[in-house]
């Protein structure tokens, strides 16, 4: 295991946080009364969002399986939450069995399940990182330590940058980790939008935003963004639902859920 040392290492139960209130809507139980609270008002809004949040997930184990079957060793997944079997090392080590996987998380409570994190294959090889990916190059220099930077990396940034507003220059953030990348990785993101349902999105925003977490959704033109100067892997950047189908793993057929993702190739 490996700790930034960010000091963020005590968990405060009076406010809500995203990555608890994410496991609640996983259906997880590391999560206390305030996550409980908040995320019973975006249900109230948005009574889908644990539709969102499987299918999310489930987009998370198609992409890193395909990428896995494509010969990527090596995964950097930033954001991570706390542990919901299969956990990624777990779904590309049953392709690739000497993968390389290094967590990555700033919430203190991601740390304390971590173990879960780090078991895997006899062959392969997991890592803990506490950091913020506002600190993309403290991620990338702990990375470093257990990743070839030689070999291509797939970057895993699923349900990540919705909780990244404009003021800390996410485009940028994402380049800055892309940038010591070796031809041959990938980019795996998903983002929330308000393309279909405007209004519900702002008040759900601002539910995050009272929690202290900088949420902002974006529409598909700023979420095709964040791959700029990639080649997407077909269809593109489209809703959950409708990337790679055909690979399984998919609960729903919903074709507005609320959730853009892509796939691409440096």
């Amino acid at each position: 295991m490996t700790d930034t040392g960010s000091g963020a290492d005590e968990i405060d139960t009076s406010k809500p946080h995203s990555a608890r209130m994410y496991d609640f809507y996983l259906g997880g139980k590391d999560s206390y009364p305030a996550d409980w609270e908040a995320a019973e008002k975006v249900i109230a809004l948005f009574p889908r969002i644990k539709e969102g949040a499987r299918t999310n997930r489930e987009f998370m184990h198609r992409s890193s399986r395909m990428l896995a079957q494509q010969g990527i060793r090596q995964f950097l997944d930033i954001g991570t939450g706390i542990p919901t079997e299969p956990n990624l090392h777990q779904i590309v080590q049953e392709t690739v069995p000497d993968a390389h996987v290094v967590y990555v998380d700033f919430d203190p409570i991601v740390l304390r399940h971590a173990e879960a994190l780090l078991g895997g294959t006899p062959e392969g090889r997991t890592a803990y990182v506490q950091a913020d990916v506002r600190e993309p190059a403290k991620i990338i220099a702990a990375a470093r330590e257990h990743l070839d930077f030689t070999q291509p990396v797939a970057l895993s940034m699923v349900a990540l940058m919705h909780f990244v507003s404009d003021e800390f220059d996410p485009y940028g953030i994402v380049a800055e980790l892309l940038a010591p990348l070796a031809p041959g990785s990938a980019l795996v993101l998903s983002h929330v939008t308000g393309d279909f349902e405007p209004a519900t999105w702002e008040r759900i925003v601002q539910i995050y935003r009272a929690a202290g977490t900088p949420a902002q959704v974006r529409s598909h033109a700023e979420v095709t963004r964040f791959f700029d100067g990639l080649e997407l892997v077909e269809p593109g950047v489209v809703v959950a639902t409708a990337w790679h189908p055909e690979l399984g793993e998919l609960s729903s057929d919903d074709a507005q859920v609320q959730l853009y993702v892509g796939v691409a190739r440096k």
